[in-house]
């Protein structure tokens, strides 16, 4: 069982004391390519929710940054936790099943929302702590000296989690510190300092992953990476481009456009009613007698928001 040092963190921390430690990225991945965050620490002391931007990505008391995969396979595949500084490992937990947590399920876990994780002291009241790893891979024990980039574990979907990623939560002292706005409390803005040492920078939203099918997928296909295609025969029953993303706000739109051989297919314009944490869209045609024109079909998906440019992605289907 994990040492008390990785009980759940419960107030944000006001000024982080002088010498604080640097932070580097906590998983190998790449941002915007192969990971994205999609939730930061709550900054709303009342009801309620913003992030550090003033922006929707963090929930109701969220104590940690949110390190996401866009796929149960990607998790599958596996995606290494990293130690964000050096130090010295106080507890660790493993063995937690992963799988989404359902609603009526949460009381089983007994306290245990962090899932399969590890804390780490970082010397000066400073500790890092990493939770929802996969489980049977956490390669640290209580105690082991830690360099900063050491592989902890990998990342996985354990404890009360909806979607494959690691939750990172800083400590000074018994006060939460957020890395990306350390010397705030319950304050929010476009001007801060951070802890990171690597460029993290913000992304408010955007794209996971988009593809192309036969049918307009469910869901679960989408989130697990099951959904999508690079090839499709001309009689398939239809040709339908979705897209898979993150942080919607109100009013925000997002573009499906398919062009073919003979020009454009499809071009559809959805607005978003509410914000959401992750969501897809799909849009496409029936196939039409004769079948369709055999060569290189075009999907691009764009996100816009208060009209300008949010996100955007292409990808190309065979059709044979």
């Amino acid at each position: 069982m994990l040492k008390n040092s990785l009980a759940l963190i419960c107030a944000l921390a006001a000024f982080p004391a002088a010498g604080a430690p640097t932070f580097s990225m906590p998983v190998d991945c790449e941002l915007g390519e192969t990971c994205f965050i999609q939730n930061y620490v709550d900054h709303n002391e009342g009801d309620g929710y913003f992030d550090h931007t003033c922006g929707p990505l963090a929930y109701d008391g969220h104590k940690g940054t949110d390190f996401a995969l866009p796929s149960t396979d990607a998790m599958d595949d596996g995606v290494n936790v990293l130690a964000a500084a050096d130090g010295v490992v106080l507890g660790t937990r493993d063995g937690m099943v992963d799988k989404v947590i359902a609603t009526e399920d949460i009381p089983k876990l007994n306290g245990k929302d962090c899932g399969n994780g590890v804390s780490i002291d970082h010397g000066n009241g400073w500790v890092s702590q990493y939770c929802h790893m996969k489980q049977g891979s956490v390669i640290v024990s209580q105690g082991d000296t830690i360099a900063r980039g050491q592989v902890l574990g990998q990342i996985g979907l354990s404890g009360r989690t909806q979607f494959p990623h690691l939750h990172i939560s800083i400590r000074d002292g018994n006060r939460v510190v957020d890395p990306f706005a350390p010397d705030r409390l319950g304050v929010c803005g476009e001007n801060y300092e951070t802890l990171w040492e690597d460029d993290i920078s913000y992304v408010g939203g955007g794209l996971i992953r988009v593809g192309f099918e036969v049918g307009v997928p469910k869901f679960a296909s989408v989130k697990s990476g099951m959904a999508g295609r690079n090839r499709m025969p001309s009689q398939a029953k239809a040709l339908v481009l979705f897209g898979y993303a993150f942080g919607s706000l109100p009013k925000d739109e997002m573009r499906l456009t398919i062009t073919g051989p003979q020009g454009k297919v499809f071009e559809h314009i959805t607005v978003m009613e509410k914000s959401q944490a992750q969501y897809f869209r799909a849009g496409g045609k029936r196939t039409p007698m004769g079948g369709w024109p055999k060569g290189i079909y075009h999907g691009e998906i764009t996100i816009t928001r208060d009209g300008a440019q949010l996100d955007h992605q292409a990808i190309t289907l065979t059709v044979e």
